[in-house]
């Protein structure tokens, strides 16, 4: 995946974001005190999803249970499950960075030695075919790793003509099949679960999600102790809703009042969630998650934060779902959730979960990068009294200088001239805060 954050004019600072898959993305940077506009959130990659992805979903009034607020699921989300046949020579990766054992790397062999058989679909009679020439190419060309979904691009007979692939191979576990006829079948049976929807590009962003869905399609066959074909039905044609539809719920759900959701995740304080369905709960755990940035900063900055955060409020942010409206307590909030939070709202009139999806990763991005600026203007300030009037210039005018402070405060514990620095910042910002306030 190569993440695209769209940024105003201003000399470049290197930026590395860490994502799940370790892979990382060089960011551009603003100068200080230079904010991006909301109008800008919405330029660029969010245009171009919102442009090749076919509605996702419409309206829904904001407010009542999860049920209630199901978006229409859009004409081309399909599914389809292959049971593979073929024999594959197992490799193993490398022992992980914990010591852990590494994962089974399953070699792929040439077309013509292995085959995909239908176990059930939704998609039309005539587009199947189509769909499994696709993947035999795909398969064909390397490894595949169990539980780890790829993402490409089909071109089908549908109406969007070009949708996104996702792709995974699925092992149904062995422990089953051992009160069953161990002997008969020595190794577990492989399938390829396929999901189509969107674009490419929009699936990409979901690729985590349908890797945790996949996990949970075990899980569930595990439970069933049945056929995988028994119990697949209902759990894969609501993968749509399940895995990529969550966000644009949340939004629709607490509309203005979902910048205090995003101050939440922001800045690490605990929320709980009272009076709400599961599925309600999910949601707004899940958008939690992601709005977050964790695996974004640092494993211990971001535990360190978690406890400081805890202990300075020594409450939790609760939410109360009993009415037609969710009701906050001891909710924070800013400038720059308020900015975003508009941002969302200004997509929902299309309806697109996709972009909605798109437009949380680049307000993860852009706290990212202030972030980021804010660290080298406090080393600066280390050794130019002018550089510390530069950082309170950058607080004052990013729109969350309360919370990025924090972040800062709790990397720099350590270091006497920073945490100078640092307690210099927090006494400008509060005479600020009083003279605002008066």
């Amino acid at each position: 995946m190569e993440p695209t954050l769209l940024l105003t004019s201003g000399p470049p600072l290197p930026l590395t974001v860490k994502w799940e898959n370790n892979q990382s993305a060089p960011l551009a940077s603003h100068p200080a005190g230079h904010s991006r506009s909301r109008k800008e959130s919405l330029d660029g990659d969010d245009k171009e999803l919102e442009s090749s992805e076919e509605g996702g979903g419409g309206g829904g009034s904001g407010s009542g249970s999860a049920e209630d607020r199901k978006p229409e699921q859009p004409p081309s989300s399909h599914f389809c499950l292959y049971a593979y046949h073929g024999s594959r020579s197992p490799t193993q990766r490398g022992d992980s960075d914990d010591g852990s054992p590494g994962s089974l790397t399953l070699e792929t062999p040439s077309a013509a030695d292995f085959s995909l058989s239908l176990v059930d679909t939704n998609l039309p009679s005539e587009v199947e075919p189509e769909l499994r020439s696709t993947l035999t190419k795909r398969l064909s060309k390397g490894a595949v790793f169990e539980g780890l979904g790829n993402v490409t691009s089909a071109e089908l007979s549908l109406p969007d003509v070009r949708v996104g692939c996702y792709y995974c191979l699925f092992q149904q576990d062995k422990p089953l099949l051992e009160r069953a006829a161990a002997e008969l079948l020595p190794d577990p049976p492989e399938y390829i679960v396929c999901f189509l929807g969107g674009s490419e590009k929009g699936l990409e962003l979901f690729r985590l999600e349908l890797d945790k869905y996949i996990q949970g399609l075990k899980t569930n066959v595990d439970g069933e102790e049945g056929s995988l074909e028994a119990c697949t039905k209902s759990y894969l044609s609501n993968w749509f809703e399940a895995a990529i539809c969550p966000v644009q719920r949340v939004v629709h759900l607490f509309q203005e009042k979902l910048t205090f959701l995003l101050h939440a995740a922001l800045s690490y304080t605990p929320v709980e969630v009272q009076e709400a369905d599961e599925k309600t709960k999910r949601d707004i755990n899940g958008f939690l998650s992601v709005a977050s940035l964790q695996g974004l900063i640092h494993e211990g900055t971001m535990t360190s934060l978690c406890m400081a955060m805890t202990e300075e409020l020594r409450k939790s942010v609760v939410i109360n779902c009993s009415g037609t409206q969710p009701q906050f307590s001891n909710a924070g909030s800013n400038r720059f959730c308020e900015d975003w939070m508009q941002a969302f709202l200004n997509a929902a009139e299309g309806g697109n979960p996709f972009l909605f999806r798109q437009i949380l990763e680049n307000f993860k991005l852009k706290a990212i990068q202030d972030t980021n600026n804010l660290k080298r203007f406090i080393r600066q300030a280390e050794m130019n009294h002018y550089a510390l009037f530069k950082c309170y210039l950058f607080l004052k005018n990013c729109g969350s200088g309360d919370i990025l402070l924090k972040i800062v405060k709790v990397e720099h514990e350590e270091m006497p001239e920073a945490k100078n620095v640092i307690l210099a910042l927090e006494e400008f910002m509060k005479e600020a805060a009083v003279v605002q306030a008066s």
